[in-house]
């Protein structure tokens, strides 16, 4: 332990009261810091007129009953009591008049605490303290952390004193308390020691960066400490990033209700599917945090993200480690047209489907079809050359340009590759007969074939995705001018590029993670298939829609299905809205139908009441009839998502890796 106690600065006062903020545990999507939990079941609530109204009502019927006892008006017989227990010298007064007083006073105060007590029992007085009181005094305090004993304050990191690495603990803790840590360097020292506790790391390479570095140990490779800037809060320990809070109102379970919502690996590592409009207010108050959260968790050396957007709004590109802008001849970086891939029959399937995976209805222009087009090209290249055609020679191949054919014919010849030549010559047939998707290939390419891409798709060289598989983070900014489906088809290219590369990384210890903003023309039949078995590769997507409508119609619900988490923001359209109904399915909610009978009186007397009661009110006299029955209804109807969700609203659904499910929550996320 420390020998004295180090001077605390106002920054280190701040990272401590973060650090020792309570954290109870919660159900899924709750935010845990400073979180106080509630019953699952909802309390019997008394309507608030009823309940202050009672409890006035048994304040006056206590101070009458005690104004009628004083005044004699019910008898002296309450007194009784005092003259059977009391001394006679103290009741006839033979002790002195101020003991007498006294006595007597007692006696009274003793009376008034049993009527004040069955007041307020009846009138539920404490009920009325807890709902307006206590909870205005409890939201004006500020929030104090719990008292901590010496091995459990994580300030003085135990654990680490525990292992035995008690001067490394010393260090992080003199670097917390004199504002020299962050919730980053936490996070990612806290890593750290996971990987020593796992035996990817020594002790004692642990403790000497620590002792070297402080608080700036383990560093993730950019040195970055922080993310230049945040627009949602994060918390490190519980790594969840808050993106709103759940509406206090019935359409939610008790115990979600103002309850802080929040997601973090644990429900992003399911997958996350944003449909709504683009912007501030739309799908961008839910895809910003979680591309911070992301961008933060790789920096604490437990993810990797890739972004794939427009520059707009996915933060500064200083917050990344490799920036690719597909189109920009001074983009810094290339990307690699095949995804550092090598075998051909690989890249061959990639290839077809960032370039048709959208025609997967077309039986004679699927990907399926033109990856065979693409194998008996690529195969028989990367065979005479020994490596894959960059992607003029590739525009050349499809097109037959004279000569090309023939000269790998030769080099194949020349290396006794007759297996690859059989290809070639089926190539050679099959571009002769009507409807050759080869065309189709050499169309959809020629629109990567322009001088603006020439520094942009590298055939060897450039960023590739299997670089997922290290904490890196990466921004991929698509062309926003020129041919409409260049975008589609370049983030087609990414999405397929990372589905492969996840399933074969040789580090999964890492959540690799991408972010693919506004994606129609990507989701293809091949995308689907390969997000659903993200979760067993440690590994999801973030998917942004304007609309379902961009989704062919065959794949919506199975995209649906293969997410894990789904929201449904404000400004969605009845047809999005019943293909999320339909997902969230129904469930049993009880209904209560009111009908009023009018009452026919059968005397005289009771037509002359109903006459008076009809002048007085203006209405016919009426009974009336409850009746109550359990229905099976939408938990959100279509309708209702597209005409009642307020603005800056979402209704959001999640799952964590664990299987774990939250109902669809209604979320305003402005707070």
């Amino acid at each position: 332990m420390p020998s004295h106690a180090p001077t605390v600065t106002a920054a280190g006062a701040a990272f401590l009261a973060w650090l020792r903020t309570p954290r109870p545990e919660a159900a899924v999507g709750i935010w845990r810091a400073g979180h106080q939990p509630r019953p699952e079941q909802e309390p019997e609530r008394t309507p608030g007129r009823r309940l202050v109204g009672g409890a006035l009502l048994s304040g006056l019927l206590a101070w009458l009953v005690w104004s009628l006892l004083y005044d004699g008006y019910l008898g002296l017989w309450w007194l009784v009591p005092l003259d059977l227990l009391a001394p006679d010298d103290w009741v006839h007064g033979r002790s002195g008049p101020g003991l007498l007083r006294v006595t007597y006073y007692g006696y009274y105060a003793l009376v008034v605490a049993v009527l004040v007590a069955a007041a307020a029992r009846a009138g539920r007085w404490a009920e009325v303290w807890r709902r307006y009181a206590a909870a205005r005094l409890t939201a004006a305090s500020p929030a104090k952390a719990a008292l901590l004993l010496p091995g459990e304050d994580p300030a003085l990191w135990p654990h680490l004193r525990a292992a035995g690495a008690a001067a490394a603990a010393d260090r992080l803790t003199t670097d917390a308390v004199a504002g020299l840590m962050g919730d980053v360097d936490h996070a990612r020292i806290t890593q750290a020691w996971t990987a020593v506790r796992a035996g990817h790391r020594t002790l004692e390479d642990f403790v000497r960066a620590v002792l070297r570095d402080g608080a700036a140990a383990c560093g993730h490779p950019s040195g970055a400490r922080d993310l230049p800037g945040r627009s949602a809060p994060h918390d490190l320990v519980t790594h969840q990033v808050r993106i709103g809070t759940a509406a206090d109102t019935d359409r939610n379970p008790w115990a979600y209700r103002a309850a802080g919502v929040a997601v973090g690996p644990d429900t992003v590592g399911t997958s996350l599917l944003v449909v709504g409009p683009a912007g501030p207010n739309g799908t961008g108050r839910i895809v910003r945090p979680v591309t911070e959260a992301m961008g933060v968790q790789a920096l604490a050396g437990r993810a990797a993200v890739v972004v794939v957007g427009t520059a707009a709004d996915h933060g500064p590109p200083c917050a990344y480690d490799v920036v690719v802008r597909l189109g920009d001849p001074a983009s810094p970086h290339a990307l690699n047209l095949y995804g550092g891939i090598t075998d051909p029959d690989e890249a061959a399937a990639v290839l077809a489907e960032a370039l048709t995976g959208d025609l997967a209805h077309d039986r004679d222009a699927g990907a399926q079809r033109t990856a065979a087009v693409l194998r008996q090209l690529l195969g028989p290249f990367a065979a005479a050359y020994g490596r894959l055609p960059v992607l003029d020679e590739l525009r050349q191949l499809l097109d037959g340009t004279p000569g090309r054919l023939p000269e790998v014919r030769r080099l194949l010849e020349a290396a006794g590759h007759t297996g690859m030549m059989r290809d070639l010559d089926a190539r050679v047939r099959q571009s002769s007969m009507p409807g050759d998707a080869a065309m189709l290939l050499a169309d959809r390419l020629a629109l990567l074939d322009r001088p603006a891409f020439s520094n942009s798709l590298a055939a060897t060289g450039g960023y590739c995705l299997r670089d997922v598989d290290r904490p890196v983070r990466v921004r991929i900014e698509l062309p926003t001018r020129g041919h409409a489906d260049v975008p589609r088809v370049l983030a087609r290219l990414v999405l397929a590029q990372y589905l492969a590369a996840v399933t074969h990384r040789a580090n999964r210890s890492l959540l690799a993670c991408l972010v693919l903003d506004d994606a129609p023309g990507t989701i293809t039949t091949a995308a689907v298939h390969g997000i659903q078995r993200l979760r067993t590769a440690h590994a999801c997507t973030v998917l942004a829609l304007r609309t379902l409508d961009d989704v062919t119609p065959a794949l919506r619900a199975p995209l649906l299905g293969a997410i894990g988490c789904r929201v449904a923001t404000a400004g969605l359209t009845a047809a999005d809205g019943r293909h999320f109904a339909d997902a969230w399915g129904t469930a049993w909610t009880e209904t209560r139908a009111v009908t009023d009978r009018q009452i026919i009186a059968e005397t005289a007397a009771g037509r002359a009441l109903h006459l008076v009661r009809q002048a007085v009110t203006g209405t016919a006299p009426t009974a009336r009839a409850v009746t109550v029955q359990q229905v099976e209804r939408d938990r959100w109807s279509a309708s209702d998502l597209a005409h009642t969700l307020p603005a800056g609203h979402a209704v959001i659904s999640l799952t964590d890796t664990a299987g774990h499910r939250t109902p669809p929550l209604l979320v305003d996320l402005q707070h």
